[in-house]
């Protein structure tokens, strides 16, 4: 174990510090003279090392008291890796085999150990390779249906959804990035803001349109008070690394308990931004690999209602829908499930509008439209999005199947705004 107050890893020190480990040591040896140490932190926030030896591997990720992006003029708690710890092992327990093995844990240093996934890759560089990933969908639509129906109301007892809640409603200063950056930030000048050159004229319909703003609240509220489960609160293609079989979400920091529908949304927006950047990432096979995501978004929500459908049937032991008042008494509780589903899917929508706003306009945008270095078709292809996302934001409730998504994101993508 480590002794004394936080102090952060590096390379030099990294081994030194953490040898006495015997949860580390177990996976990678004690002779520290033949570990192998890299930092690998790409993200906003952390610092994360790969350890390797001729034993074994392991990821150490430790939380910074600030933020990594922006520096230390913006201070951040490392009570973080306390929730991401207690997220992964509920994620562990709900979706079994979809995020990776956390083997220690130390909240003074805000140090978390797991499983190194290799040879894994960020979903996010392997959409911009045009690279496909089997079962893709299957993976993340039964981990989002799980992870939402075995933390809600609809599955645990009483006493134990209260318990999370009140454990996860410490997680403050995490989810207020997310209250901030991506349901306020992009619809004002706020000083972290950033769009790439040619857009201003679509920043400014986004703006000043006061029916969409006033939507986006509606959406921001669902997100502040409608507890229904414990979300991921990050889900995007950043939070997913994949081989060309495999697929496992990591990095639940941002976990709280929100709507059952805003993890669908996040990461139906990376896709839909995936989707609109693909003409600056490649010539051949375009069209089909454009069809290829939409293909994965809609197959994505298929599983997630099949998922929930059968969680419906099976683990419906919570306090809301008892069996007491529909099967028990020979009725039928379908009319109730499928009236929750249309509100996830509705609210899904309106979030991922949202989101595919946040990442264009606020901090910290996606690598999808960023590596484009003509900044002219940058700033087109993100228009389709942006104005794709404002479609989303303000008729969620009249965009009743997938089919009629697929229908509008091949309409944008068809646009030229700018």
């Amino acid at each position: 174990m480590i002794n004394g107050k936080y102090e952060p890893l590096t390379i030099q020190n990294l081994a030194r510090r953490l040898v006495l480990i015997p949860e580390l040591t177990a996976l990678v040896g004690a002779d520290i003279g033949c570990w192998d140490v890299k930092e690998v932190g790409d993200g906003n926030l952390n610092l994360v090392f790969i350890v390797k030896s001729s034993a074994g591997s392991a990821i150490i990720k430790q939380a910074l008291p600030y933020v990594r992006l922006v520096g230390d003029s913006w201070p951040l708690p490392l009570y973080r890796a306390f929730f991401e710890y207690h997220a992964l092992t509920r994620q562990a327990a709900r979706a079994k085999d979809s995020v990776p093995q956390v083997y220690y844990f130390d909240n003074n240093q805000a140090l978390i150990i797991m499983e190194y996934l290799e040879p894994h890759k960020i979903l996010r560089e392997k959409l911009i390779l045009g690279e496909t990933v089997d079962h893709l969908a299957d993976t993340l639509g039964k981990f989002c249906a799980r992870t939402a129906f075995r933390g809600s109301d609809l599955s645990l007892d009483t006493a134990k959804v209260k318990s999370d809640r009140a454990l996860f409603s410490g997680n403050v200063a995490i989810p207020a990035i997310t209250e901030g950056l991506v349901f306020c930030d992009p619809y004002f000048n706020a000083e972290m803001n950033s769009n790439t050159p040619g857009l201003e004229k679509i920043v400014e319909v986004l703006r000043s349109d006061i029916e969409m703003k006033s939507r986006v609240q509606h959406f921001f509220r669902l997100y502040s008070a409608q507890q229904d489960t414990m979300c991921h609160g990050d889900l995007h293609s950043g939070s997913i690394m994949c081989t060309s079989w495999d697929s496992k979400v990591i990095d639940p920091e941002f976990a709280t308990y929100g709507p059952f529908g805003f993890d669908l949304g996040m990461l139906f927006a990376n896709y839909f931004m995936a989707f609109f950047s693909q003409p600056e990432h490649r010539s051949d096979n375009l069209e089909g690999y454009q069809s290829w995501i939409l293909e994965v978004i809609v197959d994505t929500w298929e599983m997630f209602v099949e998922e929930f459908s059968q969680l419906w049937n099976t683990e419906r032991t919570g306090m809301l829908y008892p069996k007491t008042m529909f099967e028990d008494q020979g009725h039928s509780s379908e009319r109730a499930l499928q009236d929750l589903l249309n509100d996830i899917w509705r609210n899904s929508l309106g979030f991922c509008g949202i989101e595919m706003h946040r990442r264009c306009l606020s901090l910290a945008h996606n690598a999808d439209f960023e590596t484009i270095e003509d900044l002219g078709r940058r700033a087109s292809l993100e228009a389709r999005n942006l104005m794709m996302g404002r479609d989303l934001v303000l008729h969620s409730d009249n965009i009743s199947s997938t089919a009629d998504l697929v229908k509008l994101a091949h309409k944008f993508n068809a646009e030229n705004f700018i």
